[in-house]
């Protein structure tokens, strides 16, 4: 057997940040503190911190007055943060800024008066937050037939946005029919998905088509993990989501002679080794690393870490 780790795969720069700083309010403030959501939608990332004993909330109206609360990297609504300002909470805002951009782009175009169509799945986290900004100007579609449901006066303004982990060529069906029903809409000046979602996305789909089978490493809350895995099927190459090796199946790799294994951005390398090494026992698979595109993208942490280090 040969075993091809896609490059690049796992942690983008978004959820480096998240993590890091998360890391970072513990070793400075101890672990008794609470996340508004998974900090990144990773099952072994999550678990590892509640185990440290990092509190996940759904509700802020769940985390204790003047308690420190970090937002995760999938961002928040304006609403949410009001609730936590009249709970007095330490906040500290672990958003990706590539998901800020999208949040300031809707508030930009909402002022100006647009009508915003947001390309997304309904009930994300990134997405929840994105409606919150603007929730009267902003109307949520994720198929072409969703588009050809909309109904706006001839000549309106419209712009479109779209959620930054989607498949681009998902995405791409989406807009394309937008952009044929209204000639007139508006994109923002750079696109919104992220260039980490992109990039692992262009891995699946080069190296796929030689594979045998298709392994993701990700959470199924992951949006992005499970766009890789849908790339690898279309691709007709047998693909499987999982968060690590204790959910790999023998069945899957009986007469395979290739494994592709790639990792969505908010799975750890550490999942990743562990199933190299579960097939490199069973089947003294051979390591292959092929690389389609060098990252090196940083995020500062956030400055709200920084002041309240001054404060407590």
């Amino acid at each position: 057997m040969k075993i091809v780790l896609a490059n690049p795969r796992g942690f983008c720069a978004g959820v480096n940040m998240a993590i890091e700083c998360l890391d970072e309010v513990i070793r400075n403030f101890g672990a008794n503190v609470f996340v508004y959501h998974e900090i990144v939608h990773n099952k072994y990332v999550v678990d590892r911190f509640t185990r440290q004993g990092v509190t996940f909330v759904d509700r802020i109206a769940d985390v204790p007055e003047e308690a420190i609360l970090l937002y995760s990297a999938h961002g928040v609504s304006p609403e949410i943060r009001q609730q936590a300002k009249a709970r007095r909470l330490h906040t500290i805002d672990a958003t990706c800024p590539l998901v800020t951009k999208v949040h300031m782009e809707a508030i930009r175009y909402a002022r100006r008066g647009y009508h915003i169509v947001l390309v997304g799945h309904e009930g994300h986290d990134e997405v929840i937050g994105t409606m919150g900004e603007a929730p009267e100007s902003i109307t949520l579609v994720d198929s072409p037939a969703e588009v050809d449901k909309l109904e706006f006066p001839a000549g309106a303004d419209i712009a479109y946005l779209t959620q930054t982990t989607l498949s681009v060529q998902e995405a791409g069906r989406v807009i394309e029919q937008l952009k044929r029903r209204f000639p007139q809409i508006e994109s923002p000046p750079k696109e919104d998905i992220c260039y980490a979602t992109t990039n692992r996305q262009e891995a699946v789909a080069a190296m796929a088509p030689d594979a045998d089978v298709v392994l993701v490493l990700g959470s199924q809350n992951s949006s992005n993990s499970q766009r890789l895995a849908e790339i690898g099927r279309d691709c007709d190459t047998p693909a499987y989501l999982i968060d690590g090796a204790h959910e790999l199946n023998p069945e899957w790799f009986t007469e395979c002679a290739t494994v592709l294994v790639t990792a969505g951005a908010s799975a750890p390398e550490v999942v990743v080794e562990e199933c190299i090494d579960w097939l490199v026992e069973r089947y003294a698979a051979d390591v292959e690393h092929v690389t389609i595109r060098e990252e090196h993208v940083n995020f500062p942490l956030p400055k709200e870490l920084r002041e309240l280090q001054g404060k407590i």
